[in-house]
């Protein structure tokens, strides 16, 4: 067989998921194996591959592909999530690039140019994410605005409406001015901004005395209805009851009190404007207030404004402190910064306005949701997300879950007669016998029906995501639903934590009784080395397939683990998959190597090759180990760590640098075989990490019969391990490097033999073949004395000693030594802050706490033993 010199990730990766989708390898039926499910979190149709779905699904895909291994049937769902606001402004968009205004169709032809685009752009990020290598099973794709989906989404809304959790009144929202419609408290991102604060004169009615009021909103004077002053501020306590105008538009309003102002804002006086501020609002409920909206729903000034109709509100609110100036009421401006409110989906700032929506009541749903990630059931990882959504779930207010748009689920809400009364049903068939049964009104046709107008939330068919794909909600005894349900993992941002996390849990309790899934694991958000957020504005986001065309996938997916624990943000630039590349060529040139070796079946196995392979089997026994521990505890980056240093330094750098015949000489049956097996053992480690080229090189390891795949290959299981034997050859690297170190140092040839004198009580010898091949040693000779005019190494258990002759330097000896007694007390040190340290040693386990007090005692004795080793030479 020929091995190419180079390995070629592109031919690799086509020729491997091709051959992984032909065969079906990626499909889950459910079986009498334990179940290990994913559901992906559904990418918006609008989207493209950017880095913080390469890191997502990259995690997603080895969770997966371990799961394989372990020879659990795992199904990982994909799919695409409609996105109303995002689709139909795409959508708007287009139309107008072709001349077509959307308020020129009906509502079906817009929904069919929606269902168009759809067509043709829907799946682009679920193609992309095959690049990557994502094994999910797509046969079970799915897209929340599908027929069943739809389905489940308008069932769940009845059901809930029926239970008296869904309402319709009028509230005030958070208005999106640019994308016309409602958007929830959670769509909403508050960023502190620069601003000016405006004190502005409102003449006391039957005086000539002004109260002055500071406000950052001077346009929405013309809805003012009241002015507010505390009840303990005895500054204006005479004021109250009194009347004032409102500037430029001389409206009389009362002058009232209430606790809610703050007598340190501005001048301790507060202009009441009840339709355009949350607290306006409910205080001029509370003090049965007039409410005057004076704005458009593209946030223009409506005709209530009296003043600027017709004019953008930010344009207006020039023209108000200019008009303001100009009658002598503008008493002073301050700049002033504040936090204001922007849409998650347009980056409009929001409008608080009063709208007629409907509205989901949380408090009840909240419930088990809240107490069931306090409790563990559902774990978070990491756990100091448990904070920010115990305060959100305790402090939860009614959803606003209608949207006014056309793409999305339609509320089903029917209207009968001449007013506003309705009934709410899953189809115009059961509406119609709703009103004519229910409600006597027998004559009632089709047509006298008025379906609401408005469609669902995006996230109200996102949160029955992990019950709908499996088509729980319709069928909620179907045999998929039985055996995938509650999931596994939820891997996720944590800035959808509130949108979508918390209400999928809400979900799960409340249609399945049951959690959704066992463990949500957050990642972080991927930024430049500048600590930005990475995005297209900033111009600072790579392309993920070009990194994948450059570095190809694998070496794209060590990129994106190498710094990226849970919920810490990953910093990202291009020497990551850069290393991932580096890594995926040591592993094809390490198979290379080990193939390129002729093998003698007759010659026998060298003593040093045998200790080695003994090691080896060891060390991977302990590697395994360590990865499942990390995994176990969701540490995923470090148990990539772990496999990555076992195979490049322990097998590349150290196994395979002693096994290595001499030149032109054959390597013997038993350690090839043995290597062999221990580097198949690797590549089983590695698959789920970097599935390409483990794929490729397991089939060209030996013959494979056909149709299997490494995919399907048990993981290596947990094993006792002999920690002696690590132990010791820790040493031999000390001792091998220390040899080595000296030629270099005394400029000895790595031809010439040395001897090495070793002086303890306490070695072990075992590795000593190792010892003598890679320094090349004429002998190791045991001694009872200190050798004199010889290069020393101390360790733990021992003192080396390398006879040098003439080359012998005492004063670079004693600098070095002085130098390793100097770092080995400052190791010390730092190992006995740990220890000393109560809160440490109270919550560190035992295992770790075992470990550092081996540090302190191993430290100690080096220290004596070079203590003892200069006080010697000085004599």
């Amino acid at each position: 067989m020929e091995i190419p010199s180079r390995y070629n990730p592109r031919h690799v990766e086509d020729k491997w998921y091709n051959y992984w989708m032909e065969r079906k390898f990626f499909k889950s039926v459910p079986d009498s194996r334990e179940p290990y499910t994913i559901v992906i979190p559904p990418p918006n149709v609008t989207g493209v591959l950017h880095m913080g779905h390469m890191l997502n699904n990259t995690i997603q895909d080895i969770l997966v592909r371990r799961a394989r291994m372990q020879g659990k049937n795992a199904c990982w769902v994909p799919g695409t999530d409609h996105a109303s606001i995002a689709t139909e402004a795409r959508v708007v968009a287009k139309l107008k690039s072709e001349g077509i205004d959307k308020k020129s169709l009906t509502r079906e032809e817009f929904l069919g140019h929606a269902w168009e685009w759809r067509r043709k752009h829907g799946d682009i990020i679920l193609e992309q994410l095959k690049k990557l290598g994502a094994s999910c099973d797509w046969d079970r794709t799915r897209f929340t605005m599908e027929d069943a989906m739809s389905e489940s989404v308008i069932r769940v809304f009845v059901d809930l409406f029926n239970k008296g959790l869904i309402y319709r009144g009028v509230r005030m929202v958070n208005w999106d001015p640019q994308a016309l419609t409602a958007v929830s408290d959670e769509e909403v991102i508050y960023r502190e901004v620069k601003s000016k604060l405006y004190y502005i004169r409102y003449r006391i009615s039957g005086e000539e005395d002004y109260v002055t009021i500071a406000t950052t909103r001077p346009e929405t004077i013309l809805g003012d209805t009241a002015v507010c002053v505390n009840p303990a501020d005895t500054r204006y306590r005479k004021l109250v009851g009194k009347k004032i105008y409102v500037p430029l538009v001389n409206r009389l309003v009362p002058i009232i009190e209430d606790e809610y102002v703050d007598m340190e804002f501005g001048t301790g006086c507060l202009k009441i404007t009840p339709a355009h501020d949350i607290n306006d609002y409910e205080i001029g409920i509370k003090h049965n207030l007039p409410s005057i909206d004076i704005f458009n729903e593209n946030g223009t000034l409506s005709e209530k404004a009296v003043l600027f109709t017709g004019i953008d509100r930010f344009k207006a609110r020039d023209l108000v402190v200019k008009q303001l100036e100009k009658e002598g009421l503008l008493a002073k401006t301050e700049e002033y910064v504040n936090k204001i409110g922007y849409s998650e989906r347009t980056d409009e700032v929001i409008e608080p306005r009063l709208s007629l929506q409907w509205f989901l009541r949380m408090k009840q749903l909240a419930g088990p949701a809240l107490e069931n990630v306090m409790n563990d059931t559902i774990t978070l990882y990491p756990a100091k997300f448990k904070n920010s959504y115990r305060n959100w779930m305790e402090n939860v207010r009614d959803w606003c879950i209608s949207r006014q748009l056309w793409w999305g689920q339609r509320i089903p809400a029917y209207y009968y007669g001449e007013g506003q009364d309705y009934v709410v049903a899953e189809s115009p068939d059961k509406a119609l016998e709703l009103v004519r049964k229910k409600l006597g009104m027998e004559n009632t046709q089709l047509s006298d029906l008025r379906q609401d107008e408005d469609v669902l939330d995006t996230w109200f068919s996102s949160w029955l995501w992990p019950i709908s794909v499996f088509d729980g909600i319709r069928n909620p005894d179907n045999p998929d639903i039985k055996y995938y349900y509650p999931t596994n993992d939820l891997i996720t941002a944590p800035e959808i934590i509130f949108f979508w996390v918390a209400r999928m849990i809400m979900a799960g309790y409340e249609y399945r009784n049951e959690k959704p899934f066992r463990n949500v694991y957050f990642t972080g958000i991927v930024r430049d080395t500048k600590r930005r957020k990475m995005s297209k504005s900033l111009g600072n986001s790579p392309d993920p397939l070009q990194l994948i065309e450059k570095y190809s996938a694998d070496g794209v997916r060590i990129g994106m683990l190498l710094c990226s624990p849970a919920g810490n943000d990953l910093l990202f630039d291009e020497s990551l998959p850069e290393q991932g590349r580096n890594f995926a060529n040591k592993i094809w040139n390490a198979f290379r190597l080990v193939k390129s070796w002729q093998v003698d079946p007759e010659a026998k196995a060298p003593q040093a090759s045998e200790m080695a392979i003994i090691w080896c089997y060891e060390r991977l026994k302990q590697g395994v180990r360590e990865i499942e521990e990390a995994f176990n505890q969701y540490r995923i980056s470090e148990a990539l760590m772990i496999a990555y240093k076992l195979f490049w330094d322990e097998f590349s750098s150290w196994y395979l640098e002693i096994i290595k015949p001499e030149y032109q000489k054959p390597l013997d049956k038993r350690t090839y075989q043995a290597t062999i097996e221990i580097f198949e053992a690797m590549l089983r480690i590695l698959h789920p990490f970097i599935p390409f080229i483990t794929e490729e090189i397991w089939h060209l390891l030996k013959e494979r019969p056909q149709g299997f795949s490494l995919m399907y290959e048990k993981t290596p299981s947990i094993k006792p391990v002999d920690k002696e034997k690590i132990k010791w050859f820790e040493q031999v690297k000390e001792v091998v490097t220390f040899i080595r170190n000296t030629r270099v140092e005394k400029q000895i040839s790595t031809k010439e033999k040395l001897i090495l004198c070793v002086k303890s009580i306490d070695y072990n010898d075992d590795f000593d073949p190792v010892i003598v091949k890679l320094g090349n040693l004429d002998e190791i000779r045991m001694i009872s004395e200190k050798v004199e005019g010889a290069v020393s190494y101390i360790t733990a258990y021992a003192e080396f000693y390398i006879p040098v002759g003439d080359l012998h330097d005492q004063e670079g000896e004693l600098k070095k030594l002085r130098d390793e007694l100097d770092y080995t007390r400052g190791f010390l040190e730092s190992v006995m802050q740990k220890l000393s340290n109560d809160k440490f040693v109270s919550h560190a386990p035992a295992k770790v706490i075992e470990l550092e007090n081996k540090k302190k005692a191993d430290a100690e004795t080096k220290i004596r033993a070079i203590e003892e080793r200069i006080l010697s030479m000085k004599k």
